[in-house]
């Protein structure tokens, strides 16, 4: 007769554990979802022309890539959401009441020059929605250096005169649109234009709960550090890679503000200023274009936050994060040879 076991019998094995890691649109869904609030603020303050510029910008950047995956005769690759985190960061680094029709360009250049060019998703030398971003940069550098305000009364019913204007045209405020907005409000300078041209200081509440002119979606430092936290807890991104573009932005505005603190900014002005922290979060962890060695992720995060700074102090333009992750972006294959580990019982 069979004895029976008092206990289940248990299966015990030794390590290593493998776990079957997060699929790439697992991954890019849920960045997608860590983006949602910030998308949603952006509305909140802009009002419905931020809303057409999100939708105009990632639906250019979806036909873009089915187009060009159908030129290829190869599958469909619009379910790994790449696509959509293309745009949706891309209409977050433009101004507001950017013209649809140049954000639509910018959806097509980030993706056929920024991704396609190289080989699509994986092979990607630069962020592509900073591709797209520099293209119109250079290509229209009036309407994207054109700010609005935040808080219009008729952000909700009307959109910003600039948004619909139709191709190489030059919108005019309208006079109901303009009654709601302060005299200098509808070319209203952020606080990065506030500082290098006229010298004053916007306060740090207003830059950390986001009430600044400014793009879409820069604007709320706290936000942005909160959704952050989402990929972060889900080890979906590693958090040292912000941490080390934030403290690379503290050392040198440090530096100079020791210098002369009545010329430079104090750091924690260039840390929740601008653009940094939508692109120490969100850009600057492009998990293609940036390392994947211990140093090599603390170097690259050095290297934005000190551009950052030396473009927004000695440059032409007031804002350097964009070109500081885009130079960091190239500079990554070399970071990483520079920092491979040495292999156990082995050379460097």
């Amino acid at each position: 007769m069979a004895k029976h076991h008092p206990h289940p019998v248990v299966d015990l094995r030794t390590s290593p554990y493998i776990r079957r890691a997060p699929s790439v649109d697992q991954i890019m869904r849920n960045v997608v979802y860590a983006l949602l609030p910030v998308c949603a603020f952006s509305v909140y303050l802009f009002g419905i022309s931020a809303l057409a510029l999100m939708l105009v910008t990632t639906l250019s950047c979806l036909l873009s890539e089915q187009f060009f995956c159908w030129m290829a005769k190869k599958k469909s690759t619009l379910p790994d959401f790449s696509a959509v985190i293309t745009g949706l960061l891309l209409a977050l680094t433009l101004p507001p009441g950017f013209p649809l029709w140049m954000g639509a360009i910018a959806g097509i250049v980030g993706i056929s020059l920024g991704k396609i060019l190289f080989g699509g998703i994986g092979c990607n030398v630069f962020n592509p929605a900073l591709v797209g971003r520099a293209f119109v940069q250079a290509a229209f550098p009036v309407a994207i250096s054109t700010w609005t305000p935040t808080f219009a009364a008729n952000r909700f019913s009307e959109f910003i005169p600039s948004t619909l204007a139709l191709p190489f045209m030059t919108p005019a405020a309208t006079a109901e649109w303009s009654k709601t907005v302060a005299i200098d409000g509808f070319t209203g300078a952020t606080p990065l234009a506030l500082m290098k041209f006229e010298g004053v200081m916007v306060r740090t509440s207003d830059l950390f709960f986001g009430t600044t002119a400014g793009s879409a979606g820069e604007t709320s430092a706290l936000l942005i550090l909160l959704c952050g936290t989402y990929p972060v807890a889900r080890n979906m991104m590693d958090w040292r890679l912000p941490a080390s573009v934030i403290l690379g932005t503290a050392i040198c505005a440090e530096f100079f503000y020791l210098l002369d603190p009545a010329s430079y900014p104090t750091p924690l002005f260039m840390i929740l200023s601008g653009g940094l922290m939508l692109g120490a979060v969100f850009m600057a962890s492009d998990m293609v274009a940036s390392p994947v060695t211990p140093w090599g992720i603390v170097l690259y995060g050095l290297i934005i936050g000190l551009l950052t700074v030396l473009i927004r102090l000695f440059g032409g333009l007031t804002e350097g994060v964009m070109y500081a992750i885009l130079f960091a972006n190239a500079a990554s294959p070399l970071l990483e040879t520079f920092t491979q580990p040495k292999v156990f019982g082995g050379d460097k």
